[in-house]
């Protein structure tokens, strides 16, 4: 099947490049629930629950800027299905985000907060403070990448690299599988990518080049 380029304009190069650091941050999900006979008793539960949780979390050193919350909900907590379904009571829920710095003693907060009240874990993500300085790191050797490669392409045909035309920001989520899969590396995970105890920060780009006269 013979194809054709529809609008031939220069040379085109993607690059993709990842730099890698070690967290200093954990994003901590989690939750206090409590379910009770009456609303009121549900709702005064969760409140003594919720101020144990935050004074257990000031003592280590956690600022209220640091710690985020939703509101009180309410709701029916039944058991059961079908004609086995059962009246429990009334479920009030709240549930927190918390920036936590002190890696080192992750595991003794994150005991102190199920002590203190929290019977819900959602997760904990690590994370960086400097994100958008690696980003930026990233970016910067990403369009490297593109460059090298636009200009092996350009080695390759026997002609010379002109000036940048175009700059698209790709989003590195689509390494490998969405619109840019040809243009790529082989969408692999990378060895950075692969690291444990690290975080890895991406940037991906596309670059078009003319060519310059001979």
């Amino acid at each position: 099947m013979q194809t054709t380029i529809k609008s031939p304009w220069g040379i085109t190069g993607y690059g993709a490049a990842s730099v890698q650091a070690a967290p200093d941050l954990a994003r901590i999900r989690l939750g206090v629930e409590r379910v009770e006979a009456t609303p009121q008793e549900a709702f005064a539960a969760a409140r003594t629950a919720i101020a144990n949780l935050r004074e257990a979390v000031r003592r280590h050193g956690v600022q209220d800027a640091q710690v985020s919350a939703s509101r009180l909900d309410l709701e029916t907590a039944w058991s059961g299905y079908g004609s086995d379904r059962k009246f429990l009571g009334y479920r009030c829920h709240a549930g927190f985000a918390i920036e936590y710095q002190d890696l080192d003693s992750l595991e003794p907060f994150l005991i102190a907060a199920v002590d203190a009240g929290a019977n819900e874990l959602d997760g904990v993500d690590f994370d960086v403070r400097n994100k958008p300085e690696l980003r930026a790191e990233a970016r910067e050797k990403a369009v490297h990448a593109a460059r090298a490669k636009a200009e092996l392409y350009a080695t390759a045909a026997g002609v010379r690299l002109g000036p940048v035309l175009h700059i698209e920001d790709v989003d590195p989520e689509s390494i490998g599988g969405g619109r840019y899969r040809g243009h790529g590396d082989s969408g692999s995970a990378s060895e950075a990518d692969l690291a444990p105890g690290s975080v890895v920060v991406s940037a991906a780009v596309m670059l078009g080049f003319a060519i310059a006269p001979a």
